[in-house]
C-alpha cells in the first residue's frame, strides 16, 4: 500500500474513520493532519462503538503509530478524556504521538467561539462552539499556545498569563463577559500535563522517516472538502484545510510523497449547519435517509440535513483533491427506495444549465439540481461482502457515479462494521489509478 491521503469528499460526516480503520489494517502509521475536536469519527468493531474527535482512527491497530500532527488544534481536555476512555476499554495508546508544533485550544477559545456565534444572530454559521476557529485565529495571528509550551511549566505559565491579559480586555470590551482567571485555567490544565507530556514530540521527522523508508502511511483528514477554508462554501466552512493539500501543510510532507488520494463520499449527501445545499430534501425522503443512515452528528448530536447524491459537488471535490478514487459509504441506506436520483448539473435562475461547481456561495444558493432518475432496489444489502453480490440496480447506481465523476469507486461500504466494507478495485497497488480510462486499460491487460 502506498502513502495515502483520506479526505471527506462532501461536507464531512462521510464515515472517513471507518475507511481509515480499514486501510490501517495494512498500515504502519496513521496521521491526523488537521482540524480539532469539532470533528468526529465513529469506528465500530468487536461489537463496540468508539467516537473519536482527536485521536487517529488507526489507534485500534496495535502495530500502527498514531500521530496528531502540527496542523491539528488540540483541546487537552478532550484528548485526555479520549485517552482514558480508550484505556478503560482495553485499547492501548502506547503508540500515540502528538506534535510539539500543534496549537492548543484554551478555555477562552471556547468562550469566544460561543459568544461570536451568538452575536451572528440569524446568520449563524453552525459552529460546534469547541473553540476551533478562535484557536486557529490565534495561530494565524502568531499568538497561540503550542503543545511544546506544555512541556515547560514556566514557559506555559508565561504565555498563558500574556494570553489571558489580552483575552480579558477583549471579552470585557466587546462582549461584556469575564475571562477565566489564571489560577482557574492553570488548575484545569495542570491535571492534563502528566498524561500529555510523554506524548509530545517532534512528529515531522517521524512521518518523513516513515515515508522515505517505504512504510505504509495513511493521512487522515477531518471534516470535508466543501468545508475547506479556501475552497469550501465560504463563510459556512471550518477554519482549517480538510482537502488533500492540507495533509502536506499539516504534517510537513511534500506533495511528491503522496501516492494516492481517496475521497470518501456517502451514497447520498448530508450537511450540518447552515449554508447552501442544492440537493437537500426537506421532506419524507430526506427523513428516510436521516433515520436509516442514523444521520446525527458524532460531536454535537445535531440532525444532519439530507439529500440526493450531488455529482457536481463530487467532480469539484475530485478536482480540488486530485482524487485517485472514491470510497462510497452507506450504500445500504438507499435500499427500499423505488427510485433513486443523482444530481448531474445545476440550473441557474436564468435557465442556464452548468456542470461546474460555483465559487460564489450566493450563486450556489440559487442553483436548482438537474436530476437523472435510476431504479432503486428493494433488497437489504447489509450482508453483502463482494461487489458481484450486490443487486444489479445498486451496481448500476455506483457505475453511474463513476461515469458522471470520471473517478473510479474503489471501495464500497454497506454498513458500519469493518466487515461491511469491501474493495471493488484495488487502486492502491503499484502506481495509483487516476481515471476510469486508466483503470479500464489496466484491466484489459493480459
Amino acid at each position: 500500500m502506498p502513502t495515502v491521503v483520506v479526505v471527506g469528499a462532501q461536507w464531512g460526516d462521510e464515515a472517513k474513520g471507518k475507511v481509515v480503520d480499514c486501510l490501517a489494517q495494512d498500515a504502519d502509521m496513521v496521521v491526523r493532519y488537521g482540524g480539532g475536536s469539532n470533528a468526529g469519527h465513529t469506528v465500530r468493531f468487536d461489537g463496540r462503538e468508539f467516537k473519536l474527535h482527536l485521536i487517529p482512527s488507526g489507534i485500534f491497530r496495535p502495530q500502527v503509530t498514531s500521530i496528531i500532527a502540527s496542523g491539528v488544534v488540540v483541546d487537552p481536555q478532550v484528548l485526555v478524556e479520549e485517552i482514558r476512555a480508550l484505556q478503560a476499554d482495553g485499547v492501548s495508546v502506547d503508540n500515540l504521538k502528538v506534535s510539539a508544533r500543534a496549537h492548543v485550544v484554551m478555555p477562552y477559545h471556547r468562550l469566544l467561539d460561543a459568544l461570536e456565534e451568538k452575536q451572528r444572530g440569524s446568520a449563524q454559521i453552525g459552529t460546534t462552539c469547541r473553540g476551533i476557529g478562535p484557536a486557529y485565529a490565534d495561530k494565524a495571528a502568531r499568538k497561540g499556545i503550542r503543545m511544546a509550551d506544555l512541556r515547560h511549566p514556566e514557559r506555559f505559565a508565561a504565555v498563558l498569563r500574556s494570553a489571558l491579559e489580552e483575552k480579558s480586555r477583549l471579552l470585557k470590551l466587546v462582549y461584556d463577559a469575564d475571562c477565566p482567571a489564571l489560577e482557574e485555567v492553570w488548575g484545569e490544565y495542570e491535571q492534563f500535563l502528566p498524561v500529555l507530556r510523554p506524548l509530545i514530540t517532534d512528529t515531522d521527522p517521524l512521518v518523513y522517516s516513515a515515508v522515505k523508508s517505504g512504510k505504509r502511511v495513511v493521512f487522515e483528514g477531518a471534516q470535508g472538502t466543501l468545508l475547506d477554508l479556501d475552497h469550501g462554501t465560504y463563510p459556512y466552512v471550518t477554519s482549517s484545510h480538510p482537502i488533500s493539500g492540507g495533509a502536506c501543510v499539516g504534517t510537513g510532507i511534500g506533495p511528491t510523497h503522496i501516492d494516492a488520494v481517496i475521497g470518501v463520499a456517502k451514497a447520498y449527501t448530508t450537511r450540518v449547519g447552515s449554508g447552501a445545499f442544492p440537493t437537500e430534501l426537506p421532506n419524507e425522503t430526506g427523513n428516510y435517509l436521516r433515520e436509516r443512515g442514523r444521520e446525527y452528528g458524532t460531536t454535537t448530536g445535531r440532525p444532519r440535513r439530507c439529500g440526493w447524491l450531488d455529482t457536481v459537488l463530487l467532480r469539484y471535490s475530485a478536482q480540488v483533491n486530485g482524487l485517485t478514487a472514491f470510497a462510497m459509504t452507506l450504500l445500504d441506506v438507499l435500499s427500499g427506495l423505488e427510485t433513486v436520483q443523482i444530481c448531474r448539473a445545476y440550473r441557474l435562475p436564468d435557465g442556464q444549465v452548468v456542470e461546474q461547481f460555483p465559487s460564489d456561495s450566493v450563486v450556489l444558493q440559487q442553483c436548482e439540481p438537474v436530476y437523472e432518475q435510476l431504479p432503486g432496489w428493494k433488497e437489504e444489502i447489509a450482508d453483502v461482502r463482494r461487489w458481484d453480490e450486490l443487486p444489479e440496480e445498486a451496481k448500476r447506481y455506483v457505475q453511474r457515479v463513476e461515469e458522471l465523476t470520471g473517478v473510479p469507486v474503489a471501495m464500497v461500504s454497506v454498513g458500519p462494521m469493518r466487515t461491511q466494507t469491501f474493495w471493488r478495485h484495488n487502486v492502491l497497488e503499484d502506481a495509483p489509478v487516476r481515471s476510469l480510462k486508466e483503470l479500464a486499460r489496466r484491466q484489459a491487460l493480459p
